[in-house]
């Protein structure tokens, strides 16, 4: 009997999803090319209204050209498969029926016995309650889900596909915009990194930056490397306030007459939602209850305080998010993704569900974690060396509390 394996994207995109795709088809083919493979269309949302598509011997052709793109070639979205309200309200499913018993429908309909979602926490989740729906129901799932997020704040996953690629992507983008230091006098640069309730991305793109940083030659009047770098790093794990700040960057200031900020879009995010929503504003919140950082602009509000601290005459934020997120994987994810779509595909093929990755309580070793031990939310460990030493290389750091 042949096998029926589908393949989906959730969530927001990651470096890397494109190739995380071609890599579990070629795999899958490689053990068996009768394996028939589909990918639903932008996620669950896609396993909602039964739309897919089949990944055929001309596609099977050219999946090498997805190793060289961004962005996903199925699509992605944000569904919650138990938050029924907002599926019914979004046309997803029809009134009196539940998500999961669509969604389940749906995978019995196109003969599914294997799925791969590919995506963050929250689609661990709903692959978590998927997996229970089915198995209550007697219709057999193995589910294999590797993980992807650029903030990789997946516990227990080690790093998490995308990760590093981002870090480096982030990097490449503040080499250039930094330079905005040198088009105004009195020049606040406040560079804004994805990353809600983790710091670990904004902290791997200043490591990133600070190394390209400490290669620049010294040209006497013209070209000081100091002013290409970061003098504070804003994370969640090390709030401070805006007036420790301004202390902290005051001697770069009166001395070079600007400085450069690296601020994860999530420090401060409370603290900036609260005097929001006391001014009488809403924020809108995604469908797993998160507020839309967007419309929290963190960035901005610590641009525009820290301006007025330093009477700064110019103030820029750029956000390298879009940018570091929508690119192919480095070299280092490339690698990560095969050997995750390698156990992946073994895994299947003995039973096995769960998520595949490095496991942190098993010396980082790569297989297969079960999938209630999933968990979002992991804090950057500012006590670690790594980080620590990046805080030694920042001109002014907010020191572990």
């Amino acid at each position: 009997m042949t096998t029926t394996v589908a393949l989906l994207t959730s969530g927001g995109l990651a470096p890397g999803l494109s190739s995380t795709v071609a890599s579990l088809v070629e795999h899958w083919v490689l053990h068996d090319p009768d394996t028939r493979l589909i990918g639903y269309r932008h996620g669950w949302a896609g396993v909602l209204r039964g739309e897919s598509v089949w990944f055929g011997p001309e596609i099977r052709r050219h999946l090498h050209d997805l190793h060289e793109v961004g962005g996903t070639p199925l699509g992605s979205s944000r569904v919650r498969l138990t938050n029924d309200e907002d599926c019914l309200r979004r046309g997803l499913v029809p009134e009196g029926r539940t998500a999961l018993e669509m969604a389940a429908r749906q995978l019995a309909i196109d003969g599914v016995t294997v799925l791969h979602p590919i995506g963050g926490d929250d689609t661990a989740a709903n692959a978590v309650r998927l997996a229970e729906h089915c198995r209550a129901i007697g219709q057999p799932l193995t589910v294999l889900g590797l993980p992807k997020t650029i903030d990789n704040d997946i516990e227990p996953i080690t790093r998490s596909i995308g990760a590093a690629s981002a870090a480096d992507a982030g990097a490449r983008f503040a080499r250039n915009v930094m330079a905005e230091h040198s088009s105004s006098p009195r020049t606040i640069v406040v560079h804004e990194v994805m990353g809600r309730s983790c710091g670990w991305l904004t902290a791997r793109t200043a490591m990133r930056h600070l190394d390209w940083v400490e290669q620049l030659a010294r040209i006497p009047t013209l070209l000081e490397p100091e002013a290409w770098g970061i003098h504070a790093l804003l994370v969640p794990e090390l709030e401070v306030s805006i007036e420790t700040v301004a202390a902290q960057v005051e001697p770069v200031w009166s001395t070079r007459g600007s400085v450069n900020l690296f601020v994860s879009e999530g420090a401060g995010a409370a603290m900036v939602l609260e005097e929001r929503r006391r001014a009488g504003e809403t924020i809108a919140v995604d469908p797993f209850g998160h507020p839309r950082l967007d419309q929290v602009r963190v960035g901005d509000w610590i641009a525009r305080e820290l301006g007025l601290l330093l009477a700064a005459d110019r103030t820029l934020v750029v956000k390298s998010g879009y940018f570091a997120r929508s690119g192919p994987a480095e070299p280092e994810d490339r690698v990560l993704i095969n050997r995750c779509a390698t156990v992946a595909v073994r895994a299947a093929i003995d039973g096995q569900s769960g998520i595949v990755g490095g496991d942190t309580a098993a010396d980082d070793r790569l297989g297969v974690i079960a999938l209630d031990r999933i968990r979002g939310g992991r804090r950057l460990d500012v006590t670690a060396a790594w980080v620590q030493d990046l805080l030694g290389r920042v001109h002014h750091v907010h020191p572990v509390s």
